[in-house]
């Protein structure tokens, strides 16, 4: 128990004056009055300051510091002793400003222990566009193909697919179409992969919801290989769970981490750059992808290698510009480099 000791400022100290009209038997009456109230004084002194002693001094305010609302106390005043038998107090763990994100949805997870450590509707189901190409191409490359292999892009590839740099009637290796697929975001490479895997694009479609089922994602379906349809939708959560599995897969994860590649079709040559514009920043980009369509937002899902050398995923979807999700995706990753380290300590542990 501690106990707080100030003197009073009101009280006044006890004095014995003399009496000019007293006789003797006065003034040794009144000296021996004042002698007592001496003595109790004193003793009364030594009883707080034993108290004070046994029980540790409580500091005054300007020796107490806040931390988020909550007292703490400085080195400079020191810490009172815990009275026998009393339990420790609990440790206070700051608390961390939360991060700047205006995005629909978004989440940092960490992929080891699957705990997340900073979400805003992450479990919310949403259109997820063309980040829906990386189980596009996940599901293609488990087939093993021949990526040497030249197709001939068809007319339905092609047709309002928004986003190509094929045209009807070019041949085109299996490899360069990942590659679009992935850096440059072309849907009608994805549509062309489908359509050439062993299942057709209708079965193919299936394929990429039982592998979903698979992986465990739960909230995640697909209507189509290139993610323009609407109906291709996720939640920011697993789309976190999703990027980090194919991060695990070098085939797809070394073409997600190029910046440029060219790719030759049998009418010309053209080289791609990669949609990803987190590629060459101070961040350490070890998978990404972006995704766009006017009822998703804009989308990037991408694993991010962190100073000390772990990784986490980081989702934006919905965001309001291009530059807006980089910006927004940067912004975690500092606020979880300079504020939030306690957070991957706890998840460590």
């Amino acid at each position: 128990m501690q106990v707080e000791w100030e003197r009073d400022p009101g009280r006044r100290r006890q004095t014995v004056a003399s009496v000019p009209s007293q006789g003797f038997a006065g003034k040794v009456s009144g000296a021996r009055r004042g002698l007592r109230a001496c003595v109790t004084a004193a003793g009364l002194t030594c009883l707080a300051l034993s108290v004070v002693v046994d029980a540790g001094y409580r500091p005054s305010g300007s020796e107490v510091a806040s931390t988020s609302g909550a007292a703490v106390l400085t080195a400079a005043s020191g810490v009172p002793p815990l009275a026998a038998g009393a339990a420790p107090a609990p440790r206070r763990v700051p608390s961390v400003p939360v991060p700047r994100v205006r995005a629909q949805a978004a989440i940092i997870l960490d992929p080891v222990t699957g705990e997340t450590l900073w979400e805003r509707n992450s479990r919310e189901v949403r259109p997820i566009a063309s980040i829906t190409k990386v189980m596009t191409v996940l599901l293609f490359l488990e087939q093993q193909p021949d990526l040497s292999r030249e197709v001939v892009i068809s007319r339905r590839d092609v047709y309002r697919a928004s986003t190509t740099y094929l045209r009807r009637g070019e041949r085109v290796t299996l490899r360069d179409l990942v590659h679009l697929a992935l850096m440059a975001s072309d849907n009608a490479a994805a549509r062309a992969l489908a359509r050439v895997s062993p299942w057709g694009t209708t079965r193919f479609i299936g394929r990429m919801n039982a592998k979903a089922a698979e992986l465990g994602l739960q909230q995640t379906r697909f209507t189509d290989p290139s993610g323009l349809d609407e109906g291709n939708v996720s939640s920011a959560y697993e789309v976190s769970r999703l990027i980090a599995e194919v991060s695990e897969r070098p085939q797809v994860s070394q073409i997600m981490r190029k910046r440029s590649y060219q790719i030759r079709t049998s009418r010309r040559a053209r080289t791609i750059r990669s949609t990803n514009k987190l590629l060459g920043t101070r961040v350490d980009v070890m998978a990404g992808k972006t995704g766009y369509i006017d009822l998703a937002g804009y989308c990037l899902a991408a694993l991010v290698q962190l100073d000390d050398e772990r990784s986490v995923s980081i989702v934006v979807l919905g965001a309001r510009s291009n530059a807006g999700r980089f910006a927004e995706a940067r912004r975690l990753v500092d606020w979880l480099s300079t504020q939030a380290s306690v957070l991957l300590t706890s998840a460590a542990e």
